[in-house]
């Protein structure tokens, strides 16, 4: 067994949140064992998680009702407001935040600063619900943000919240065609947009592309614009379908800054927010998330697996476009600080995001797996030059975790963290259920290249394609055999909501009958953890061995030349071949010798099947606007097949030019 990278003192572990839970239900703090109780007993787990992570509320009976993975309803008798639990940050009793502690600080990586406090914040949404309600805004009633990550789109969620509206939102660098493609199939009321954004140094105007959109959405009352680039921006083109002009976030909401706190008490599967499939393979999919399911799995994650406590300063880099700011801005409720960061976080250089750190004195900082590979090879070593003695946790998210960026992450970031060491979490879910299945452990070692284990309540597996379950060490489909308090209400327009449509069944349902297939191919390791191997859907398949995309990115990264690849799969002569496409270094060349070393390298970190075929230099790789890699766009054109949503993609041009280089390398 290889050694940990990190183990919690006993100390530590014993003061964890985790620990204080299991003591609350009498259960010893062993995290394996309050797992395995969590997924026999779910009605006795959700229960007592209701009860720790929700206090002072009533559940109003069970926690779940039903059978099976597509019939269950959660806590039927329960009625509560999301933004009231966030606002209040009350969910451990012992340590309530105060109205004049901070609630949400904004940084801008243009160096302005802003930040709320609980009781500010508290009158804002108020005078938002009044807004909305003014609008006519009501209960069900669609309300979407075209926005920068700062303040308002999350006074904007809250106060959408507080009346029962659902909410929805798009990064301003999505274009008119791709938020049609998004916002044009729920047919919001109300949108809420920034005059643009920066990124990098420069300026992004945005207000063509919002007039754009206004125009495709008729369903819109009113438009809130909101000043980002210009303290007084020309918005006197945009009005909506009936005529009416847009206004200023100010002069919307200031004739409301005396309104009273109002919170409607709705159903624990109301629904809150709606979120989007990628959409690379066709329209993207609208995904309806219930309220207080997401809260519970948000709280359970925050407080139990990641240790985030009162008083804690928690930032994640994200834009309003990735689920990653759903889960920050739910952060308020276990009563910590939630730090926005708007821009590009090597601005103006890879320090960017570990001053943060600094500046903001940061508890808790997440970011994605891709990120901190990028730092790496910038050659910047955090712990060298920044103090990070507040930072206690480091998330990772959004792609496999190789074990190389965990012994980075131990040697540059680790040395220079809190004095009990700094506990690594990669955490892995997605946007389908806006929250995680496997993640951080605070009680138990962290080991490079693994996932420390399952989620609470969540009754993770790994599978066969024919449905029997695997030993540690076998691959197979990353699946949840029973059902979970964020599963999907349903798709926007695929049946009622609440019930199965055709489209909610074969995105997770059909793919292994009976349990919840994620998409995600995956390993038990021996010391109970997972590896995740990268998307199923996008596994290659070379002389029928399964073979994930991430084993070959693990081996890519390691060598100097290439700064990024993206690797998938080319029908040929009834086979699959390996295809790489590499990203180079300024200065290299794709010559015979880097070709060679490459494929050793792959050969001699995986096995001879892994060995790309072909090996092809490009200027750019195709990504989605969350910055994910689109392998299957690629497979897809250079296969012949359909891309029916370039939308989706941040530089849809960069297709065809792959296209044309992997023909001309045959």
């Amino acid at each position: 067994m290889r050694e940990p990278l990190w183990t919690p003192p006993v100390d530590r572990a014993a003061a964890s949140q985790l620990a204080r839970f299991a003591d609350s239900v009498g259960r010893p703090a062993d995290s394996v064992e309050l797992h395995r109780w969590s997924v026999n007993e779910p009605e006795d787990f959700w229960s007592a998680a209701w009860g720790y992570l929700l206090p002072g509320s009533d559940p109003g009976g069970p926690a779940l009702a039903g059978d099976g993975m597509l019939d269950t309803t959660w806590f039927p008798g329960a009625r509560l407001n999301v933004a009231e639990r966030i606002l209040a940050g009350a969910s451990d009793p012992a340590h309530v935040p105060g109205p004049d502690d901070v609630m949400l600080v904004a940084v801008d990586e243009r160096g302005r600063r802003r930040e709320l406090t609980r009781r500010d914040a508290v009158h804002a949404v108020a005078a938002v619900g009044a807004a909305l309600r003014a609008e006519g805004v009501g209960p069900g009633d669609r309300v979407v943000a075209w926005m920068p990550n700062t303040i308002e789109p999350v006074l904007f969620m809250l106060g959408a919240a507080s009346v029962g509206a659902v909410f929805s939102s798009c990064s301003p660098d999505f274009g008119a065609d791709g938020v049609l493609d998004r916002f044009g199939q729920i047919e919001p009321t109300v949108l809420v947009a920034a005059d643009g954004y920066t990124y990098a140094g420069r300026a992004h105007d945005r207000r063509d592309e919002l007039e754009r959109i206004v125009e495709g959405l008729p369903s819109l009352r009113r438009v809130v614009v909101v000043p980002f680039l210009e303290e007084s921006p020309d918005i006197d083109s945009l009005a909506t379908a009936d005529g009416a002009p847009a206004t200023t976030w100010a002069d919307w909401t200031d004739p409301f800054a005396g309104a009273a706190p109002s919170y409607s008490q709705l159903p624990f599967d109301h629904p809150w927010y709606v979120l989007f499939s990628s959409g690379t393979t066709g329209v993207p999919k609208c995904i309806v998330h219930r309220t207080g399911g997401v809260l519970l799995q948000h709280l359970k994650e925050q407080r139990l697996h990641l240790d985030i406590r009162a008083g804690d300063r928690v930032a994640y880099f994200t834009t309003c476009g990735w689920m990653m700011w759903n889960w920050l801005v739910s952060v308020p409720a276990s009563g910590a600080t939630a730090v926005l960061y708007d821009g590009n976080p090597f601005h103006p250089g890879p320090q960017r995001l570990w001053d943060l750190v600094a500046e903001e004195a940061l508890t808790f900082l997440g970011v994605s797996a891709k990120y901190l590979e990028a730092v790496e090879q910038s050659g910047y070593r955090p712990a060298d030059s920044t103090d990070l003695t507040t930072l206690r946790t480091l998330a990772s998210t959004g792609s496999p975790l190789s074990p190389e960026s965990f012994e980075w992450v131990a040697d540059a970031v680790a040395p220079g963290a809190s004095v009990d060491g700094l506990h690594l979490a990669s955490i892995s879910g997605g946007t389908d259920l806006c929250g995680c299945f496997v993640g951080g452990d605070p009680t138990r070692p962290v080991y490079a290249g693994e996932i420390q284990g399952p989620a609470l309540g969540m009754a993770v597996d790994v599978w066969s394609e024919d449905g029997v379950p695997l030993a540690a060490g076998e691959r197979g489909e990353l699946v949840c055999t029973r059902p979970f308090p964020s599963m999907p209400l349903g798709f926007w327009g695929d049946g009622p909501l609440g019930g199965v449509g055709p489209k909610y069944r074969a995105a997770y349902f059909e793919r292994i009958p009976g349990v919840w297939a994620q998409g995600d191919f995956a390993t038990w390791t021996e010391h109970g953890g997972m590896v995740i191997h990268g998307r199923s859907d996008t596994t290659l398949n070379p002389g029928g061995v399964r073979i994930g995309t991430a084993e070959i990115y693990r081996q890519v990264d390691r060598v100097p030349e290439v700064l990024e690849s993206l690797v998938f799969g080319q029908q040929v002569d009834n086979d699959v071949r390996i295809v790489l496409l590499v990203r180079l270094a300024e200065g290299a060349e794709l010559d015979d010798e880097l070709v060679a070393r490459i494929r050793a390298r792959v050969r001699e970190g995986c096995t001879p099947r892994h060995v790309p075929g072909r090996v092809v230099a490009v200027q750019d790789l195709p990504r989605t606007r969350s910055g994910k890699l689109a392998e299957l766009a690629v497979a897809d054109v250079v296969n012949g097949r359909e891309v029916r949503n370039t939308t989706a993609l941040a530089n849809p041009e960069s297709l065809a030019v792959i296209a044309d280089a992997v023909a001309a390398a045959d």
